[in-house]
């Protein structure tokens, strides 16, 4: 029996569509989105919270909810490994063995419990297993389990698109390294699924400018400046003093479009009008899919 290809298998993860075929980047979403909820309920399972946009009922009907968890957490890895054989790991330099070794590694970790203590197990396992471990996340060094926090290990053991931001300071720490996202797991459901209907077929060159700019509050408010106005250092990840506004009550993301939309018009003759046009289609997009979803 021959083998089936990386596109085969694929196409083997998408129910069938009646009336429509699903691009690669629906296909990517619609894992990302499966392997959320899947890992999600496991840090529940943990006392953990997982992605507040997560529906840990549905595993946006892709795994059989009525498998036992530990099943599902290496189906939903191996398929959203699979899809990422032409996204994230479309690198000759991924092992080939990779979604095998990190596939046992999760196992392994939900078996033991991993998920309530994430550095005692880091600390217990071969270096071949963390060397798996370092490889699914890309990382350029070797593993110090003692120089993670709880956040960083944690995440260690969770696929890359369902880490989780555990202290809400706005960033998702893996390994030692901080990364922005946008959505992340903190954010409301309402304001997720805005965002995917607002950016969808949108190209990821261009979404990620967006993801960004929903992030520059988190960079901008621990900038520190001085008597003066000038620039004087800014607060890292950890410091006392390190703010999240996202993580206000009262944050709006329709003030935040709002905010956007206003700035454009104001610089709209400095603009190119192209770009003017681009994004106050999408920051409008944006707001009125918020207001369709019930977001503050």
């Amino acid at each position: 029996m021959s083998r089936l290809t990386i596109g085969e298998k694929i196409a083997v993860q998408i129910r069938d569509q009646p009336t429509s075929v699903m691009t690669l980047q629906q296909t990517r979403r619609a894992q990302d989105k499966n392997v959320q909820n899947v890992f999600s309920e496991v840090l529940r399972n943990a006392g953990r919270q997982g992605y507040a946009s997560a529906d840990i009922t549905a595993s946006a009907e892709i795994t059989d909810t009525s498998e036992p968890l530990n099943i599902r957490v290496q189906e939903s890895w191996n398929r959203w490994y699979q899809t990422e054989q032409l996204g994230r790991y479309a690198s000759d330099e991924a092992p080939r063995d990779l979604g095998e070794n990190f596939g046992n590694v999760l196992k392994k970790a939900y078996d033991e419990g991993a998920y309530v203590d994430p550095k005692s197990f880091l600390s217990g396992i071969s270096e071949d297993e963390l060397k798996a471990v370092q490889n699914a996340h890309w990382l350029a060094d070797p593993i110090r389990v003692d120089s993670l926090t709880e956040e960083g290990a944690l995440n260690l053991l969770i696929p890359p698109a369902a880490q989780v931001d555990l202290n809400k300071d706005g960033l998702t720490q893996s390994g030692i390294s901080y990364g922005l996202r946008f959505p992340d797991s903190t954010t409301p459901t309402e304001v997720a699924l805005a965002w995917e209907q607002a950016t969808d077929g949108m190209p990821i060159q261009e979404r990620m400018i967006y993801e960004l700019e929903m992030k520059l509050p988190v960079l901008t408010s621990n900038m520190v400046f001085d008597a003066d106005g000038r620039f004087s250092h800014a607060r890292s990840p950890g410091d006392p003093d390190f703010v999240n506004p996202m993580n206000a009550e009262d944050y709006s993301f329709v003030e935040v479009t709002q905010n956007w939309m206003d700035y454009l018009d104001y610089f709209k003759n400095q603009m190119d009008p192209d770009r003017y046009t681009k994004d106050m289609e999408f920051w409008s997009t944006f707001q009125e899919k918020l207001r369709d979803n019930g977001a503050a």
